[in-house]
C-alpha cells in the first residue's frame, strides 16, 4: 500500500509540474498527446490488440486521475469533478475528441498537460 501511494504521489508530482521539469525527471523524453492517443484510438480500431492498447491508454488516464484525487485537486474547489461511472472509457473518449479538436497544437503537448487540460474542460464540476 505505502508503494501504491508513494507512486501516486510521484506521478502526480511530476504531472503537474512544469514542463521543463518534468522533461528532467523523465531523461529529457516526454511522454506526448499523440503518443498517448495511439493506443487510445487503436483500442476501437485494431481486434488484433485492441484490448492491449485500451488497457495502456485507459490505465495512464485512471492513474493521472486518481493521482488528482489523492493531492486533492479533485473536485470541490479544483473545478474538476470526472463522471463517477465507467471514468476511463468516458475520459478516453473525452481525451481524443479534446486533441482531435485542434490536432496539431494539441497533439504536439504533453500527455499530462493534455490530459490536464482535458479534465478541466470536458468535465467541470456544476
Amino acid at each position: 500500500m505505502r508503494r501504491e501511494v508513494i507512486a501516486t504521489l510521484t506521478a502526480a508530482m511530476i504531472a503537474a509540474a512544469p514542463q521543463g521539469f518534468a522533461q528532467t525527471l523523465t531523461g529529457g523524453a516526454t511522454y506526448s498527446a499523440f503518443d498517448l492517443l495511439s493506443p487510445c484510438q487503436e483500442a476501437d480500431n485494431d481486434a488484433r490488440w485492441g484490448a492491449a492498447a485500451e488497457a495502456e491508454c485507459e490505465q495512464y488516464l485512471i492513474g493521472f486521475v486518481d493521482a488528482l484525487r489523492v493531492v486533492g485537486m479533485i473536485g470541490g474547489d479544483s473545478g474538476i469533478c470526472p463522471p463517477a461511472l465507467n471514468t476511463a472509457d468516458e475520459v478516453r473518449w473525452a481525451f481524443m475528441r479534446w486533441v482531435h479538436a485542434d490536432y496539431s497544437a494539441r497533439g504536439a503537448m504533453s500527455a499530462s498537460e493534455a490530459v490536464h487540460a482535458t479534465l478541466r474542460d470536458s468535465f467541470p464540476c456544476n
